[in-house]
């Protein structure tokens, strides 16, 4: 029993190791070179550029007040649309003390003038009605109490604008009623009820009271790198692509704009492109400062036989591919064209009936 079991244990091992010659030579063994095969295809080819921006409006203005005071009421909300002309808010004046003291003066001055113009005039009048003076005279008198009364009537129009910011002479244009200067839609109001606000001057931008913006009218505003923005020209096409509306729309624009000027953005120089953007088949209302992506064609060559740039081999300025003969793989210089990265376009030195070779196959292991 023992020498039948010595025997099977070496007939064990004898089958492993015979095995392990066997699949040691296999692995030995040099194994075929395989390549893929490509036929070429006649399609169009665009190479393209994408371009991340975002969209604002092109007219977007800030509402200022013409002068300073405290707000005492806001009657537009952010998102409302206006007119030009429309009231947005209200706003009390803070007057100056000098500037007051002054118009009050003025006006005391202005009442006294009067007052004493009236009474010479009181007095020309009783003597020309006698004769006893000429209507040179009596108009001379009449002018200087008629400018009196202008007078008294101006520096009140001005106390006025100066104490409560409205002249009585014309309330409806008062400079306390802050209007918007365009037609459009309210983008944002940053203040509030009882906030202070001061007017444009020469130290200080002035309080934005609302921020304005023409909707109707959008651009597409990006940065492309130096090194196509020479394949760029005005009214140019491009494809528009937002991803926060809900079905990621794509929109169309005409580019309008190429900066003369680069800029520098993270060592690179990046110049500013604007496109107008077409409205007509969107049917989302989009949103100033949504981010964008546009897709530019830089070049494009239509119906085209093209190969995948793959099976190119590039020597020097010379272009081969390795065209599939009987007996084995012929080398052939071709002439290229455009590539979009993916596919080439060759103009010459290969039928579109031919087979050529692409990368070496990886066997599975």
């Amino acid at each position: 029993m023992k020498k039948y079991f010595r025997f099977i244990v070496l007939a064990l091992l004898a089958l492993v190791f015979i095995g392990m010659f066997i699949f040691l030579w296999q692995k030995s063994r040099p194994t075929p070179v395989t390549f893929e095969e490509f036929t070429p295809t006649v399609m169009d080819l665009r190479r393209t550029t994408v371009v991340t921006g975002k969209i604002e409006p092109r007219n977007e203005v800030n509402v200022k007040p013409q002068i300073s005071g405290i707000i005492t009421e806001i009657l537009k909300e952010a998102g409302q649309t206006v007119s030009e002309g429309e009231i947005i808010a209200k706003v009390k004046v803070v007057p100056d003390m000098a500037q007051l003291s002054n118009a009050e003066a003025r006006v005391r001055l202005s009442e006294i003038n009067v007052a004493q113009a009236k009474t010479d005039f009181d007095r020309e009048k009783v003597l020309f009605d006698k004769g006893l003076v000429s209507a040179e005279e009596y108009e001379k008198v009449k002018q200087a109490y008629d400018q009196s009364r202008e007078e008294v009537a101006a520096a009140r129009d001005n106390l006025g604008v100066v104490r409560d910011g409205v002249s009585q002479s014309n309330a409806s244009a008062s400079s306390t009623l802050i209007r918007s200067t365009i037609t459009g839609l309210i983008l944002n109001i940053p203040v509030k009820v009882g906030n202070s606000v001061i007017n444009s001057n020469t130290f200080n931008d002035g309080t934005t009271i609302a921020t304005v913006a023409n909707m109707s009218d959008l651009i597409f505003r990006g940065n492309i790198d130096e090194t196509e923005v020479g394949q760029l020209t005005p009214g140019q096409n491009m494809r528009i692509t937002i991803g926060a509306l809900q079905q990621a729309e794509t929109l169309t624009a005409q580019l309008e704009y190429i900066s003369p000027k680069a800029t520098e953005s993270n060592g690179a120089n990046q110049f500013e492109i604007k496109a107008a953007i077409n409205l007509q088949n969107t049917n989302d209302q989009l949103r100033a400062g949504y981010s964008a992506n546009a897709e530019i064609v830089l070049a494009e060559a239509l119906q085209v036989l093209t190969v995948p740039e793959s099976t190119i081999e590039f020597s020097g300025d010379s272009t081969f591919v390795y065209v599939k003969t009987a007996a084995d793989y012929e080398r052939r210089a071709v002439t290229t064209g455009l590539s979009d990265g993916i596919n080439i376009e060759v103009k010459s030195g290969l039928k579109a009936t031919e087979t050529v070779r692409g990368p070496q196959k990886i066997a599975e292991q």
